[in-house]
């Protein structure tokens, strides 16, 4: 007689972003003490409108002297245990990843980037076979390629709203009325 095996993730229903994906000290992009920080927050929305309470971002982006060479720094492994032990908190990374609430609302703490005057954004989350690519811009930039091709109110999608503190907020609505606008990567 065999015994039945446990159904895998890719046979039973998702998704399962909230299980191990999450990296500890995901959203903390900025290491401590930086007064150039920055916080990017919105919400991520579905075609009705509704937040999406179970998404989850991942975000990269230059360093603000436009470096791009990242650091391992928020996947570090205690060397005791071997746990995941999370940003050391000094070390830039340009790269995080955050879920959204209960309530579809998501926040990062970053450095302002460098070169360019966005932040990559990919978007997994239920019902999308494959993830969504997007730019937040924290400044408009009149020279951007992409920008300039899009009509006012497409190109509006992209733009994170400044607000007070430092913050800016950028909201995803994946279908409807205000779609962000998604690239498309060969």
């Amino acid at each position: 007689m065999t015994t039945p095996h446990a159904p895998t993730p890719s046979q039973t229903i998702g998704p399962f972003y909230g299980h191990a994906l999450p990296a500890t000290g995901g959203a903390e992009i900025a290491p401590f003490a930086r007064p150039d920080t920055i916080t990017l927050h919105g919400y991520v929305y579905d075609g009705a409108g509704e937040p999406v309470p179970d998404a989850l971002l991942e975000i990269w982006q230059p360093a603000p002297d436009g470096s791009r060479t990242g650091a391992p720094g928020s996947l570090r492994r205690d060397p005791v245990t071997g746990l995941a032990a999370g940003r050391d908190g000094v070390t830039f990374t340009g790269f995080g990843r955050v879920p959204t609430d209960a309530d579809g609302h998501w926040a990062i703490r970053t450095l302002p980037p460098g070169g360019v005057p966005y932040l990559s954004i990919a978007l997994f989350a239920r019902g999308l076979l494959d993830h969504l690519y997007t730019r937040a811009y924290v400044r408009d930039a009149p020279d951007d390629t992409l920008l300039t091709a899009l009509d006012a109110g497409r190109r509006a999608t992209l733009l994170a709203q400044a607000g007070p503190h430092r913050a800016y907020r950028f909201d995803i609505r994946l279908q409807g009325e205000g779609e962000t606008v998604f690239l498309e990567f060969p």
